[in-house]
């Protein structure tokens, strides 16, 4: 019977203790972590053209669309898998899904029906009672009151909700401002490709000396002062020169070369949106891990001061039954149960850690000041209803449709193609409209009158006609325009290793959600069963006719089936952000 009793609590108090210890762990995944790239892509960019005014992510022309979000170099899709989301103020070296183990189950049911007859002078087991979710998160607050809490610090502020949470991080992530700044840029080469045809006007300006006197009768005779002859060293009365050019071309016909320019162009802030969107739909996914981690870890130290409780009841009972001589008990299940309330507080400690560092992940995505107290409401894991999730068919076309990826990708094949039209052109000339003026002014020369006169201090000529432009290094052309056309299959290349990477991504997370869902169902099941089962062997325990064997059975199923509740809740709940994570769709308020 001790065997039994050695072997019962030492299961009960593993699941317990060791399952509450909930660590947040930026870079791993839960259910439907999303992977940092499709199979194949190259290197996460984004698009732009070479040599047409637009550009991709950091370098112009020669970048690719990023395939998932995460920036860093493509993968083979691995949902659940680290992502690098490009730069890291917040918790940025992946798609950090907490790794929050579920916290203990209480050791005995909520509800428990009370023995008809119970010996006078012995003291019972106490099952839990049956509290009101309002009651369990007060005393949870009460029993771990001991521990720093920044929830203490914060109490005059209003609890994040997880929707709060997700809309700061969207809104306020450094990932999402870097974003934004890339998407200025894409804007600023837009409006550079749509102003592509104005005009680009050279003007010089200048003034010098000291000039020789150049003096003459204005028509082009000969000079009329001695220092007005060259070869010596006579220059007369010196002066000062002041002249001015300028030119400017218009384009008047390119064969489409500009049209297609300011067409890739427009391509720019399509990317840069598609990429803020999917920085913004990082950060939501990861407050929603640190939410959920955080509400674990919660429930962990709750459970675990239910624990305790009932270590220090069932030490009280077994005190009692020695004192009575009874068979059931030695003094050897005195020094277990006192060992096992030892490992439950060391492992306390280690639920506090995780719950501290999921505060200080929720405190870095919501944007808080340095030090700033954050507070999170107290939620159950378990859906209050059945909300199922929806069809991989339906999940599949979410995709297809908000995606920020298949948005930018097809944005930068529509770039990729201006170009190669530009290139396919550039053989052609360009035709204009040219102006140009030369005006100079010499203090100490004579402005010549006559028209077949050459003066070169006092010039006044200015100019308009049509002029045609064009290159003739064709080799060069041939190349370019090669290299060009590589891209665009490199990046249809790309499109289909997108579309596939998705699906996949989409179908492992949807089918881990399903059976994150099964199992939160089953457990839920089996817990009702186990509750009913500890209920009644605390009953015979309690009246002297069953044996500790049918109480340790009972009580590690039971702790076994909550601990699995518990975790299957949590999967869910992520589950469900991690599928509109990886459909596009953020996450909605309560999921």
């Amino acid at each position: 019977m001790r065997r039994h009793l050695d072997r019962g609590v030492t299961v009960a108090l593993v699941l317990a203790a060791g399952l509450s210890a909930a660590q947040l762990t930026p870079g791993q995944t839960g259910p439907g972590g999303s992977p940092s790239s499709t199979p194949g892509t190259g290197t996460t960019s984004t698009p732009g053209t070479s040599g047409t005014g637009t550009s991709g992510t950091g370098t112009s022309g020669t970048t690719t669309p990023g395939t998932t979000p995460g920036t860093g170099t493509s993968a083979t899709p691995s949902p659940g898998s680290e992502t690098t989301g490009g730069n890291i103020p917040s918790p940025r070296t992946s798609t950090g899904t907490p790794n929050l183990p579920p916290g203990p189950p209480t050791i005995a049911p909520n509800t428990v029906d009370s023995p008809t007859a119970i010996p006078s002078g012995t003291k019972t087991v106490s099952p839990a009672p049956v509290r009101e979710p309002g009651q369990e998160a007060q005393q949870a607050t009460e029993a771990v009151s001991e521990a720093p809490d920044s929830q203490g610090a914060a109490a005059g502020r209003a609890p994040l909700t997880l929707a709060q949470l997700v809309e700061k991080a969207r809104a306020t992530d450094s990932r999402v401002e870097e974003a934004t700044a890339e998407l200025r840029k894409f804007q600023a080469l837009y409006q550079q490709a749509k102003w592509a045809w104005f005009p680009k006007f050279e003007i010089t300006l200048g003034v010098g000396g000291p000039v020789p006197e150049a003096r003459n009768d204005g028509l082009g005779g000969p000079p009329t002062t001695e220092a007005s002859f060259e070869g010596d060293l006579n220059f007369g009365r010196v002066g000062l020169t002041a002249f001015s050019t300028g030119n400017a071309v218009l384009p008047i016909f390119t064969f489409g070369k500009l049209g297609a320019l300011q067409k890739a162009g427009s391509q720019g802030p399509v990317v840069g949106e598609a990429l803020r969107e999917r920085a913004r739909d990082e950060a939501g996914f990861q407050a929603a891990q640190a939410y959920f981690g955080y509400q674990l870890a919660r429930s962990g130290l709750q459970q675990i001061d239910d624990v305790s409780k009932r270590l220090e009841d069932a030490a009280e009972r077994i005190d009692a039954l020695l004192k009575e001589e009874s068979s059931q008990v030695s003094q050897v299940d005195t020094y277990k149960v006192r060992f096992f309330r030892q490992l439950v507080e060391a492992r306390k400690a280690e639920a506090r850690q995780g719950r501290e560092l999921a505060l200080a992940a929720i405190r870095l995505l919501a944007n808080a000041p340095e030090g700033a107290p954050v507070a999170v409401v107290e939620e159950d894991l378990a859906l209050d209803e059945a909300v199922e999730p929806p069809s991989l068919e339906r999940a599949l076309q979410l995709a297809e449709q908000y995606r920020p990826e298949i948005t930018a990708i097809a944005a930068g094949i529509i770039a990729r193609e201006s170009e190669v039209f530009i290139r396919e052109r550039s053989y052609f000339p360009d035709l204009g409209l040219a102006g140009f003026y030369d005006v100079r002014f010499t203090t100490s020369a004579t402005r010549q009158r006559n028209p077949f006169a050459y003066d070169a201090y006092n010039e006044r000529t200015v100019g308009l006609g049509l002029v045609m432009r064009g290159t003739f290094d064709i080799p060069i052309k041939d190349a370019q325009l090669e290299q060009a056309k590589a891209e665009l299959d490199k990046l249809r290349a790309q499109e289909k290793q997108i579309h596939a990477g998705i699906r996949l991504e989409v179908t492992k997370v949807h089918g881990e959600l399903v059976a994150a869902w099964a199992r939160a169902k089953a457990f839920g099941d089996a817990e009702k069963s186990a509750r009913r089962w500890v209920t009644a062997a605390f009953a015979a325990f309690d009246l002297g006719t069953g044996e500790t064997r049918d109480l340790v059975d009972a009580f590690t199923a039971y702790a076994q089936a909550s601990g699995d509740k518990s975790k299957s809740w949590h999967d869910v709940r992520l589950g469900m952000a991690a599928l509109n994570r990886v459909t596009g769709t953020p996450p909605a308020p309560g999921e």
